[in-house]
């Protein structure tokens, strides 16, 4: 592991030495391809180009997907600035949180197609990612900073929009693909879309299997820890037709199944321990366009359903066998509209309705007989207007919103954004945000055995100031930002019930850049800095208590690669990631743990052999490096992939 403090300051010193080199040159612009300038509609619900908001949104290409074959939605999340993915580095399967800019689970808002998805029988109400294999994803989109004045509830973080649609270009086409690696690893996919004069269609399929390794670290190193293995899969359609020059309609339908076989906690195997999961997505969209307003209208169905079963005959215990099901249904509801005012103003309106249920089943059997508990059907809505007046000049853009949200539980809250953007000359934009946010409490925090009907949603206020530069040869954002939290829902251990008490400040720098300084040579980094102050019970004594440090969120992360276009049909890659120090929980009531920073390389490498068909390498953590992102679990040693890909 690098644990010297000279190899910290060394690259913490290169990211701040990085950021000030790129701030600093200068050079003609030009038409080239901008990273950071790339059309987003995750930032105001319309296509925009970034330079033309100022919100911190990140996109991630389907070149830049092709360019991670190999890897997992979560690991390419995981190497974004402000992002951590705990859980993404471990064994397939494993429970992925999202971190957005520190914020803690449930705080980052995942859509799919820009409609809200999430999981109502998890405590935090998240949406887990392994339902998503990339293979199922076109593009993606993180909007970074308090978005629910747009988005709702559950964006503190931010919002990360996984697009799973691509414009079709011709009759019929697709690509299929399949790669075997390491730990026997299968991956297979294949695509097959197409326009048929108004009609178009989308089909997508993805499987992964996969013998893994021992979900629970070993610390004995006795050997005896066996295989936990994964299996999915997983399937998009989408079908669209054009009634009028005017008026599309379309329909969706995904739906992902997983199985993988899980330990009895940290430092425990269990070979009698599995999990399966399934989600099922669906719903409409309308798209009515004129030439200066544009009205959406949709509504999704989702539902997901999560088992849980110990066969205890390995390890054994008080239970002989137990089975815990879980099950969540969502509904969303949305009609919005974009209305060009003026030639400077555009007008965006729109309401929505969400309804969330859940239920949950455990039974068990051990020494004293059967035992049974249940979480009754329960559930919630909550409905919301919001709008925001966008102004765009040449050289200043503006957003000014607001949102108002009726919870049934507890009654009224409202959001705001004011987001300017100006443009100093052709290089040079600086921008800046004052936006709140809000979460609100869910179902299991209201109404199970631990429930408080009496809780108020959590309320964040978020300041960013940035500044971004472009040319020919060099990008770069730089962001500033610092967000409080308070009223933030937490568990009191003394009381055994959810409450408002948790308060948070992060201080943070955010930077990315990408520079090219010959025509074949491409190098990017990011790098993302939290100074935390968390107000919280005591994980030792319960009592109040503050800690400067975010639980598994690093201090310090920076991510850099190097792109060689050896030549017009073999890409080359290496790629690094420096993971500072962080702490986990230690136990009941013992101190927090700190887990030791480290850096991983990775490469990889393309060859396009036929104008139909590519192949590619990966590897991941060449150097085996022995590192932990959940304490008691192991990491990802080093993994190697290969594979093709067709076209037709």
């Amino acid at each position: 592991m690098c644990t010297t403090m000279s190899n910290k300051l060394f690259l913490v010193g290169a990211a701040v030495c990085l950021a000030s080199t790129t701030l600093a040159q200068s050079a003609t612009p030009d038409s080239g391809r901008n990273t950071l300038d790339e059309v987003t509609i995750t930032a105001n619900k319309i296509l925009q180009k970034q330079s033309q908001t100022g919100k911190v949104v990140t996109v991630i290409s389907q070149q830049d997907i092709a360019a991670n074959a190999g890897k997992t939605l979560g690991q390419l999340l995981n190497e974004q600035a402000g992002l951590t993915i705990n859980g993404a580095l471990n064994n397939l399967g494993t429970n992925q949180t999202v971190y957005l800019r520190g914020a803690g689970a449930g705080r980052t808002l995942i859509l799919v197609d820009g409609v809200p998805a999430y999981d109502p029988s998890l405590i935090n109400n998240e949406f887990d990612l392994n339902l998503i294999p990339l293979a199922l994803v076109e593009r993606i989109e993180v909007a970074r900073g308090a978005q629910s004045t747009l988005y709702g509830s559950d964006a503190i973080g931010g919002v990360i929009n996984i697009i799973t649609t691509a414009p079709a270009n011709k009759r019929i086409g697709g690509t299929a693909g399949l790669s075997y690696g390491r730990f026997g690893t299968l991956r297979a996919d294949a695509q097959l879309q197409g326009q048929l004069q108004k009609f178009d269609y989308s089909i997508r399929y993805g499987y992964l299997n996969s013998q893994g390794f021992s979900t629970a670290q070993d610390r004995t190193n006795a050997g005896n820890f066996d295989k936990d293995g994964y299996e999915q899969h997983a399937v998009n359609a989408r079908a669209g037709y054009q009634l009028s020059k005017a008026l599309k309609l379309s329909s969706y339908l995904q739906y992902s199944d997983y199985q993988t076989d899980l330990d009895n906690g940290i430092f425990r195997d269990d070979r009698d321990y599995t999990s399966a999961s399934n989600n099922l997505l669906t719903g409409l969209t309308a798209d009515w366009k004129k030439e200066k307003y544009q009205l959406k209208l949709h509504y999704m169905y989702s539902h997901t359903n999560r088992n849980l079963l110990d066969d205890s005959t390995h390890v054994g215990g008080f239970a002989k066998f137990s089975t815990n099901d879980f099950y969540g249904k969502a509904q969303f509801a949305e009609l919005y509209g974009s209305f060009q005012l003026s030639k400077r103003f555009t007008l965006l309106a729109g309401t929505d309705f969400r309804y969330s249920s859940m239920n949950s089943r455990f039974f068990s059997l051990s020494s004293f007989g059967p035992f049974t508990d249940a979480f009754k059907d329960t559930s919630l809505y909550q409905a919301s207007a919001y709008s925001s007046l966008l102004y765009g000049h040449r050289w200043l853009h503006i957003e000014a919103g607001i949102r108002w949200n009726y919870h049934q539980r507890y009654g009224n809250n409202a959001t705001y954004t004011f987001n300017p953007s100006v443009r100093i000359n052709s290089q040079w934009r600086v921008f800046g945000s004052i936006a709140s946010g809000f979460k609100a409490p869910s179902i299991y925090q209201l109404y199970s055995a631990f429930g408080n009907e009496n809780l108020e949603p959590e309320t964040s206020v978020n300041y960013e100031l940035g500044v971004q530069y472009g040319h020919k040869q060099l990008r770069s954002r730089l962001v500033y930002f610092h967000r409080k939290i308070n009223n933030g829902l937490d568990f009191d251990n003394i009381n055994f019930v959810y409450f408002n008490y948790n308060r948070q400040t992060v201080n943070g720098l955010e930077l990315e850049t990408e520079w090219k300084p010959l025509q074949q040579l491409t190098i990017t980094a990011n790098y993302t800095w939290l100074s935390p102050t968390e107000q919280s019970q005591s994980r030792i004594t319960n009592k109040d208590s503050s800690y400067s440090y975010l639980l598994r969120r690093p201090q310090h992360q920076l991510q850099a690669s190097v792109a060689w276009q050896v030549s017009q049909q073999v890409l080359v890659s290496v790629q690094g990631r420096y993971v500072g120090q962080r702490y986990d929980v230690g136990g009941f009531r013992q101190p927090d743990v700190a887990l030791s920073d480290y850096f991983l390389l990775g490469a990889h490498a393309s060859w396009q052999a036929t104008s139909r068909l590519s192949l590619f390498a990966d590897v991941q953590n060449i150097a085996n490096t022995s590192f932990v992102e959940i304490r008691g679990y192991n990491s990802m040693p080093r993994n190697v992939q290969a594979g093709a890909r067709f076209r037709f």
